[in-house]
């Protein structure tokens, strides 16, 4: 016997994106959302969202930043970007090495 279709209950209206974005932490998206009728997306251009900050190094550390990004042919901050990922990700492994010993 084939499965009924269950009622699904409405998404409610919500104020701001918070208030969205709270709420699908906690509901059970498949009261609400018929998964089974889904299709895959691709969306190639997004990008990562990012915040602006503003960073004071030395003159001599941003002059050889700058230089190592030449050499690469790469603008400096994504090279920045590229080396505090690599040590971020040092560091968990690090700390996640620590934690299992």
């Amino acid at each position: 016997m084939p499965k009924t279709p269950r009622a699904r209950k409405p998404i409610p209206a919500f104020k701001s994106e918070a208030d969205e974005r709270a709420f699908w932490a906690t509901a059970d998206s498949t009261e609400y959302v018929d998964w089974s009728a889904a299709t895959v997306m691709q969306f190639p251009n997004l990008r990562p969202s990012s915040t602006a900050i503003s960073v004071r190094l030395p003159d001599t550390l941003l002059t050889e930043l700058k230089l190592l990004a030449n050499e690469r042919d790469v603008p400096y901050q994504s090279l920045l970007k590229v080396y505090l990922t690599d040590r971020v990700q040092a560091e968990r492994r690090r700390q996640r090495r620590r934690a299992e010993a």
